[in-house]
């Protein structure tokens, strides 16, 4: 198991072979170049999950960070069986610390992604489920949890640089008014904020962790107000 200690920053080699995998999507080609993956790629994002886990553990103490595959690394392979594009591989590196007492996908948390020329950061939760859903748009309305989770988006909208994501829905789902203040958050079946750009300097040293937390730490107000949505710490009355 990587140490914290291990992590110098992510080698040149990682992003020219997302690169050359961009160019040379086939299983011949990544079988041939496995060796380079697991050492260039796999073996730093490792190292960086460990570092960066214990650093996020500063403003979210449950965070869970597991330097494996299907943990905190997301799978290289695709599922291409309902996918018209039969590319076997992901051209990205995507890493998840994510907070909450539900399965992986459905706590919010922190996300890491590597597409070369681009490196984004982000917070929040992709997608919610059914059950969350409904949830969720209790809490937008609602006079105590819709004002905190405003007030949030607004502090973060201070910051040009992030975006927000998850809007969806073209219309205001029945029941619900359209002319409520948060009205435009009802469109949304998922909820995450986040910046891209090109890969920093500091993708190649051991400054990478302290980038990566002053950009986590405007959008923590959003994980908070996430995962207490998550853990249905939200009165439904």
């Amino acid at each position: 198991m990587p140490s914290s200690s291990n992590f110098t920053g992510f080698p040149e080699q990682s992003v020219k072979f997302f690169r050359s995998l961009k160019r040379n999507n086939n299983r011949e080609w990544f079988q041939k170049n496995k060796p380079v993956f697991e050492a260039q790629v796999m073996d730093p994002a490792k190292a960086f999950i460990v570092a960066m886990g214990e650093k996020l553990q500063s403003i979210s103490p449950d965070i869970i960070a597991v330097p494996k595959t299907n943990r905190s690394i997301f799978r290289i392979y695709r599922d291409t069986r309902f996918s018209p594009d039969k590319s076997p591989y992901k051209t990205h590196l995507g890493i998840f610390f994510w907070e909450g007492t539900r399965s992986k996908m459905e706590c919010p948390g922190f996300y890491f992604h590597l597409e070369p020329p681009n490196l984004m950061l982000g917070v929040g939760l992709y997608m919610f489920p059914r059950t969350m859903l409904e949830h969720y748009r209790s809490a937008v309305v609602h006079p105590e949890y819709g004002t905190e989770l405003a007030e949030a988006l607004k502090a973060i909208a201070k910051f040009p640089e992030y975006t927000l994501g998850g809007k969806h829905y073209k219309r205001v789902p029945a029941g619900f008014d359209s002319q409520h203040p948060n009205a435009e958050l009802l469109l949304h079946n998922g909820l995450y904020a986040g910046s891209e750009t090109s890969i920093p300097e500091e993708f190649y040293s051991e400054k990478l962790i302290d980038y990566c937390f002053q950009k986590y730490e405007p959008l923590v107000p959003l994980h908070r107000w996430l995962l207490r949505l998550s853990n249905q710490e939200f009165s439904r009355s």
